[in-house]
């Protein structure tokens, strides 16, 4: 069943779990690239020998310069992304931007969204922040003109998951960036479940703000999320969650109120996650070599296979059958999911479950056709026979 004409199988041996596990969870952790053992070790290589000279010879520059290889993958300019621990120091970053006491004080936030998120903006209702959820219908799609219409002259901000955590239902960013900008807000794309599966650009789109992390499609693991900020704002922006990377002087030392600098490094606080840094590069070097239009088409051809494969065995889909509002995921629902998940595991299959949702199964480009059909075959066994871990 394998395709023997798909060149992207030519990446497997890059990533050692693919040689005893069917992966189907790059949604959730991507797969570690074996060339991220040679980076961490030239970390703690850099650590050893250079110590404390390790900061000039590159460490300072690696928020910007890692941030460089997320940026050719969602269509940032050089310099234009600042690397972070996760969304969440990010999305405190932005929303911390704003005023939220004055007139102009509502937040928007998708009802897809993912919830933490939703966590921070919240809790900025303490300092004047009016929150609106735009529901989903059905808690799985959310039609576009429900958030235009959510969109006035008070809205200081919108907040949207291009792709939804829950669904892999894809949002149309470019008309939600056309509403906001047309009454003066500004809009933040959660770029989690799309940069590395599928194409985006940033700068095309016109959103102004863009963030993610690497745990997922980018292959880069934990400790290294990123920040995209429209060029054009970053002196119009004071990030009161700060620190003195973002000074102008920062080892000037110097006290009182901090002189934010004129570049990217204005939206960075305390010092980075170095080893996050390293072990993240691995997986964006081989995103950009492969090329998401490429990933992007094997994942529409191996999404749409798997759909049509779990609705023959009899199953329900959560996920858009139209390949152009269906991420990178498939989300079957079937009898006591969580349960078949955990002997999928033990079976050495990887996915994982969500609930009001179902089963996410998540191919990538290192995926072949006779994986796709062994996942589904083992969850119709497991289903039909009721086992259960």
């Amino acid at each position: 069943m394998a395709n023997p004409t798909d060149p992207l199988l030519a990446w497997r041996r890059e990533f050692p779990i693919l040689a005893h596990t069917t992966y189907m969870i790059s949604h959730s952790l991507g797969a570690m690239p074996e060339r991220t053992r040679a980076r961490m070790q030239e970390y703690t290589d850099a650590w050893a020998a250079r110590g404390i000279r390790a900061w000039e010879e590159g460490w300072w520059m690696m928020p910007v310069t890692t941030g460089n290889l997320i940026g050719r993958i969602i269509g940032a300019g050089e310099g234009e992304v600042v690397m972070q621990q996760n969304v969440s120091i990010c999305m405190s970053v932005i929303t911390s931007c704003f005023d939220w006491g004055a007139r102009r004080n509502k937040l928007v936030t998708d009802g897809l969204n993912f919830p933490s998120n939703n966590y921070i903006y919240h809790s900025l209702e303490r300092s004047g922040a009016r929150v609106v959820t735009v529901p989903s219908p059905d808690g799985f799609t959310l039609p576009v003109e429900l958030i235009l219409d959510a969109i006035d002259e008070e809205t200081a901000l919108v907040s949207v998951s291009h792709v939804a955590f829950r669904s892999s239902y894809v949002q149309d960013l470019a008309a939600i960036t056309k509403r906001a900008h047309a009454v003066g807000a500004m809009v933040v794309a959660d770029l989690y479940q799309s940069a590395g599966t599928l194409p985006v650009d940033v700068r095309a789109l016109g959103v102004d703000f863009a963030t993610g992390g690497s745990v997922k499609w980018l292959c880069g693991g934990p400790g290294a999320g990123y920040l995209y900020v429209r060029r054009d704002l970053w002196d119009k922006l004071q990030p009161a969650a700060t620190g003195w990377m973002a000074h102008e002087e920062p080892f000037a030392f110097a006290g009182g109120p901090i002189r934010y600098t004129s570049d990217i490094f204005r939206f960075l606080n305390g010092t980075p996650n170095v080893p996050g840094m390293y072990a993240a590069e691995s997986g964006y070097q081989i995103v950009n070599e492969v090329g998401v239009p490429a990933i992007r088409e094997k994942s529409v051809r191996q999404t749409t296979m798997l759909i049509e494969l779990a609705e023959e065995a009899g199953f329900a889909i959560r996920t858009c059958r139209n390949p152009a509002e269906r991420g990178g995921v498939v989300v079957i629902d079937v009898p006591d999911g969580y349960q078949v998940t955990k002997e999928l595991a033990r079976r050495e299959i990887l996915v994982d479950y969500r609930p009001q949702a179902g089963i996410r199964v998540a191919p990538h480009f290192y995926t072949t056709d006779e994986e796709i059909h062994h996942t589904v075959s083992e969850i119709r066994s497991i289903v039909s026979a009721g086992v259960t871990a």
